[in-house]
């Protein structure tokens, strides 16, 4: 049974259709009004149906208020991580400190190979990763100037800055054993998916990550837990994991805080969007936040 005693956050995870603007700025207002704390989107640069995440997450940022705004996660191969820096502090100082940066080693090689991106063997893509994470936060610092000598990745005198508004989170969208390694040692929070992350296999992977962490010495609550939660709220009995009513939802996320560690829900749905968004957030959320307080009394 692990529970890190983090706070909780809810949020919902955006699909950047290019079809329909309006109606992305109509939904990021309402999440935003319903108190939801993070809105992620997904970056995949290839796709041709696919707003780019970046500029999608301009015009959210600068469209509200409150909620904090993430890539869910960025494609690195795509973005080399100096200017990936540079964007993420201009966005955090423009939202006053409303950015998070979800980061990813890429995936779907083909099509970033078409685009003109490196393919890398997960080897190579355990180490630019890392490598990317020390650029980033040189980038963030407030050093007259910056050296690193990667593999992939490397800063020849450059000056950093602007430095962001606050201490923006590096978390990492990884699976395998050496990334959750790298997310123990290196990471400021993981954010798997429920898609390829079925939650029984939640507890094991943890389990990796704070192995890495402790042996770094690193505080293992410091280590944020997200996890992207595919389903659907309804009125009827439970078909599946997340397909049916409240009461399975908040059973389902109080267990998976408190026996698996996860502290914050990023919810993605494509039916019938503005009730699932209330009731996630007017419902769910809030009953969610309760039965874990009530345990950790």
């Amino acid at each position: 049974m692990t529970d890190y005693g983090r706070p909780l956050q809810f949020g919902y995870f955006f699909n950047p259709d290019a079809s329909n603007y309006p109606e992305l700025l109509r939904l990021a207002r309402l999440v935003d009004d319903l108190g939801l704390d993070l809105i992620g989107i997904q970056d995949h640069p290839y796709q041709r149906r696919f707003f780019d995440t970046w500029t999608l997450l301009t015009a959210i940022a600068t469209q509200t208020e409150h909620v904090r705004v993430f890539p869910d996660v960025a494609n690195l191969p795509l973005r080399p991580p100096a200017v990936l820096a540079k964007a993420a502090a201009t966005l955090d100082l423009i939202s006053n400190g409303r950015f998070e940066l979800g980061l990813g080693a890429g995936a779907f090689w083909e099509a970033i190979g078409a685009m003109g991106g490196p393919v890398r063997q997960p080897k190579e893509a355990v180490a630019a990763l890392e490598e990317a994470i020390h650029v980033i936060r040189l980038m963030w610092s407030n050093q007259r100037s910056a050296q690193y000598d990667g593999q992939y990745y490397r800063l020849h005198g450059v000056h950093p800055g602007p430095v962001p508004a606050h201490a923006i989170g590096i978390w990492l969208g990884v699976i395998g054993p050496k990334m959750l390694a790298l997310t123990g040692r290196l990471a400021d929070g993981w954010i798997p998916s429920s898609f390829y992350v079925p939650a029984d296999h939640l507890p094991e992977m943890q389990q990796r990550i704070d192995d890495a962490a402790t042996a770094a010495g690193r505080n293992l609550s410091a280590i944020q837990r997200l996890y992207n939660v595919g389903g659907r709220i309804t009125d009827g009995p439970s078909t599946g994991f997340l397909e049916g009513p409240v009461s399975q939802w908040v059973d389902t996320l109080t267990k998976l805080t408190l026996e698996s560690g996860m502290d914050s829900y990023i919810f993605a749905s494509n039916d019938d969007l503005d009730t699932q968004l209330r009731r996630f957030a007017l419902e769910v959320a809030p009953q969610v936040r309760e039965n874990v307080a009530r345990h950790r009394v």
